[in-house]
Formats: structure tokens, C-alpha cells, sequence
């Protein structure tokens, strides 16, 4: 009968404790420099008997087992039917499963599948949503999940990116009445059923990322398709999920208020005469406010310098977005840009599924090489080319780069280079292009004719120019324009 007793009174206290906030099922938390994270949750009691119990907590592993250091360890009690714990420095992995209860009573609270690693929020406009085609996209992989844009944690798979049922309302399309409105229900599975496109650069980033450091990766998905740096503005903080910025920092805060770093795709919408010339000025306000509001100084911020779109309007103002985007890694630091000018696309202006896996390595080259150097000797990779000087003598240019890894290569005959006068005006003059046999950072362009005045040399001028060259690792030359400087 004392047995019987007993295991009513455990089932009693079990029923009687809840969890008011904490961690949910599939979470990630961003583990600190220790490589480890904490976990705090708070419960509330409905039978006054609780009242004075400790409250206890275990971490159990995949295989069944208690975590080394996390069995059943008292975290505190119950005062006035409240309470708070702390899991502390729980490791780098998983998955877990954290386990709470009262003292001497059986678990009140089971949360699943709980990874420690890194978090990354994925923004920006179209192309970080993503819009390739959903065929031989990215496999998920159980250490990456996401924090998917109506705010519920789960195993992150193709497309991360689902605005129509978003939590905030910024996200949602507009109804018969041009007023937003979310989709649910039977129009919201009609919807996911039918959809076509929605591959991006984040999974693959991710799963790129577990496969080099070991770490699971958690992804904040807050890109929007068409926005521009106006509709980003910091300053629209305050109206949370009104705005795209308000909704990307409840977002992150959502998660416990710190990541590893910013993955941003954006650019296009501002390639017109209104907003091309405050374009660089606007985007580094951005990085430095994310940096201040998130409360990380040094907070990595990579980024994709746009590529191609198959458009014959605001030529000159595309150009000027990429050149001004090229100049910004070397004003904001810890920051670094990837080229895509060189990648297949899978309609005018969206990068393809294949090539946004190639672009995310080209990410996860950055990445690691500024967070993770001693993985692989990370620490040696190069940011990919950047262009240094043109100079020119007797019927040659000669294009020299920094941060190239290995050699400069292109497939088939090299393409992208285009000589210019001074109006900006193109002038056919190059008859031959290769890599210097000599130098494996220099380009040799052979040019007919005299070269004008003030002449300007480019890369991937205009807005659907044809591009190849690239290092060993694939890092591409981006768009640039330099002068070239002529022998006396």
C-alpha cells in the first residue's frame, strides 16, 4: 500500500508542474566561446504540495544514456508555485533530450531533439530566399535545423523560406483587398503543394559547414523577395513584425538573442537612379546597426555581391550596386563578400539550384576561414580574387589580384574582361586573354589599337555579361572597374 501511495503522489506532482518558457523540441542554442550554451526554462505549480520541491533536470543522449555531469541534478525550487532552473555549459552536439521534474516525482517535462552549435540568419531579398528550382535540391541533414519563418523549430529542408504563414505580418502577400493577410489552412497546403521554386543558398551553407566543423547549425530564415535597403531601415526596429527589420531582431532575440553570423543577399531592388547613390552608405548603417542592436561588435557579416539579370534597364546603376558592394568588404570589417556573376541561373534574375550549392561553399570558405583557422588549416583559405591594378605597355594589360588561392583558371576561353574610354563607352580591343604563365594572380589581355585616354578596364560590365575566371578553390572574380595606368 506505501508502494501504491508513493506512485500516486509522484504522478500528482508530475501533472502539477508546467513549463512557462525554455526550450521547445528540435531548438538550437548558440554556444558560446566555451563551446558550450545554457538552457533556463521556468515552471509553474498547480498543487500547493510543490511548493518547496527542488526542481530536478537530466540531459539524456542519443543513445538513451544520461550526459556525463547532466543526470538528475537539483537547479532550484519551488516558491509560490514558480520556479526557475538552469542547465549550464551543456556541450557542443547532440541531439539531447532534457528531462524536468519535481523531487520525487516522475518527469513533468520531455523537450526533444536540443542541439548546441551555431546559428545563422539568413536575409536579404529574393535570391537568399531562394527561388530555384526545387528539383536535386539540398538533403536535409538531422544537425541542421531552423527556426522556420512562423516560428517553430524543426529539421531544416527545401524551401526554408515560407512567407505566406509567416508569424509576422511584413512577410504576408496581400489579399483581393490589398490588405496582408496570412494563408492557413486548405490554402496554405494548396499552396506548399504547388509550389515550384524556393532553393537557396542556406541549407547548403549549413549542411557545407557541419560537414567541415563538426558543429550543428541552426538557421533563422528573415529574407523577403524584391525588398531594398529603404525597407531594411534600422530604424524601423520598434514595429517588430511590421517591419523586415523588426521582424529579423524578435526573431534573433526569439532564439536567445545571439548568432554566429549574418548570411545577406540583397541589392537588386536597388539598382535604379533613386537609390543606386545611397546604396553603400545605407548598407554599411545596416551592418552596424545589426552589430549594436544584436549587442556583437564583431558579429561576421557575409555577403553576395549580385550577379546577373536578363533586363536592359538601369544597366549603369546594376554596375554601380556591385562596385559599391566590392568597396564595402574593405570599410566594414569582419565582414567578407562572394561573387556570383559567373553562375548559372534558373530564370532571369534568381540563381539556379546547382549553383546555389556552389555559391553557399564559397560562404562556408569565409566562414571558415575567419571562425574556424585551425580546422584543416582553414586559416589559410583567401577570400578569392580581388582585383589590384591594370597597367598597360605595348599592346598588352596586365590585371594583377590579391587573395588568390592557388591558380587563376577559367574554363574554355577566358571571358568577363572589357575595355572602356573615359564616357564609359565599351571599345572592342581585347583579341586574347589567359592567365600569365609567369604569375598565378595576373592576367594578360592582349589589346589591337591604340587604348584610349583615361581608359577604364572592367569586369563583368553590364547586367548579363558572360564570366569565367575564378581561383582553385572557385572563389570568382567579382564585378570591378579599375583604371589603367599606361607606361611613359
Amino acid at each position: 500500500m506505501v508502494t501504491t501511495a508513493v506512485c500516486y503522489a509522484a504522478v500528482a506532482l508530475a501533472q502539477d508542474i508546467r513549463m512557462v518558457s525554455g526550450p521547445v523540441d528540435n531548438q538550437v542554442f548558440q554556444r558560446g566561446a566555451d563551446q558550450t550554451a545554457d538552457l533556463r526554462l521556468s515552471v509553474t505549480a498547480f498543487n500547493k504540495k510543490a511548493n518547496g520541491k527542488d526542481i530536478e533536470a537530466r540531459l539524456i543522449a542519443a543513445d538513451g544514456s544520461a550526459v556525463p555531469g547532466f543526470d538528475w541534478t537539483s537547479l532550484g525550487k519551488i516558491q509560490k508555485y514558480k520556479g526557475t532552473a538552469e542547465v549550464k555549459h551543456v556541450p557542443t552536439g547532440g541531439p539531447y533530450r532534457l528531462e524536468v521534474r519535481l523531487q520525487g516525482g516522475d518527469t513533468a517535462i520531455s523537450i526533444a531533439n536540443l542541439l548546441v552549435g551555431d546559428l545563422w540568419v539568413l536575409a536579404g531579398q529574393s535570391n537568399m530566399e531562394g527561388h530555384g528550382d526545387l528539383i536535386d535540391v539540398q538533403q536535409p541533414s538531422p544537425e541542421v535545423h531552423s527556426f522556420d519563418m512562423a516560428d517553430r523549430w524543426g529539421v531544416a529542408e527545401e524551401p526554408l523560406h515560407t512567407l505566406v504563414n509567416a508569424a509576422d505580418p511584413v512577410h504576408w502577400p496581400l489579399n483581393a483587398e490589398k490588405v496582408p493577410e496570412r494563408l492557413e489552412g486548405e490554402r496554405l497546403e494548396n499552396y506548399v503543394v504547388n509550389r515550384k521554386k524556393g532553393a537557396g543558398p542556406g541549407l547548403p551553407f549549413a549542411v557545407e559547414m557541419v560537414r567541415r566543423t563538426g558543429a550543428p547549425i541552426g538557421l533563422i530564415p528573415c529574407a523577403h523577395t524584391g525588398t531594398s535597403m529603404e525597407q531594411w531601415n534600422p530604424g524601423l526596429k520598434d514595429r517588430e513584425g511590421e517591419s523586415l527589420y523588426g521582424s529579423m531582431y524578435r526573431r534573433v532575440e526569439a532564439v536567445g538573442g545571439q548568432v554566429k553570423g549574418i548570411l545577406w543577399f540583397q541589392g537588386e531592388s536597388d539598382a535604379n537612379p533613386r537609390a543606386a547613390p545611397a546604396f553603400l552608405g545605407k548598407f554599411e548603417a545596416f551592418v552596424k546597426a545589426v552589430r549594436t542592436d544584436f549587442n556583437q561588435p564583431d558579429l561576421p557579416f557575409y555577403y553576395v555581391q549580385i550577379g546577373r539579370h536578363i533586363d536592359k534597364d538601369n544597366v549603369g546603376e546594376w554596375n554601380k550596386i556591385q562596385v559599391a558592394q566590392l568597396r564595402a568588404e574593405t570599410e566594414i570589417p569582419h565582414s567578407g563578400m562572394v561573387a556570383a556573376v559567373d553562375l548559372q541561373m534558373d530564370d532571369g534574375i534568381h540563381l539556379g539550384t546547382e549553383d546555389l550549392k556552389r555559391l553557399a561553399t564559397r560562404l562556408a570558405n569565409l566562414a571558415c576561414h575567419d571562425l574556424f583557422p585551425r580546422i584543416k588549416d582553414y586559416g589559410q583559405l583567401k577570400s578569392g580574387p580581388r582585383p589590384l591594378a591594370a597597367s598597360y605597355q605595348d599592346g598588352l594589360v596586365k590585371v594583377t589580384f590579391a587573395s588568390v588561392n592557388g591558380r587563376l583558371q577559367s574554363e574554355g576561353r577566358m571571358a568577363g574582361f572589357s575595355i572602356h574610354e573615359s564616357s564609359g563607352a565599351e571599345i572592342p580591343m581585347i583579341y586574347r586573354s589567359h592567365v600569365d604563365p609567369a604569375e598565378a594572380s595576373t592576367v594578360l589581355l592582349y589589346v589591337q589599337g591604340k587604348l584610349p585616354r583615361n581608359a577604364t578596364l572592367w569586369y563583368g560590365f553590364g547586367k548579363d555579361p558572360y564570366c569565367n575566371v575564378r581561383d582553385a578553390m572557385d572563389m570568382a572574380v567579382p564585378v570591378f572597374e579599375l583604371n589603367i595606368a599606361t607606361a611613359r
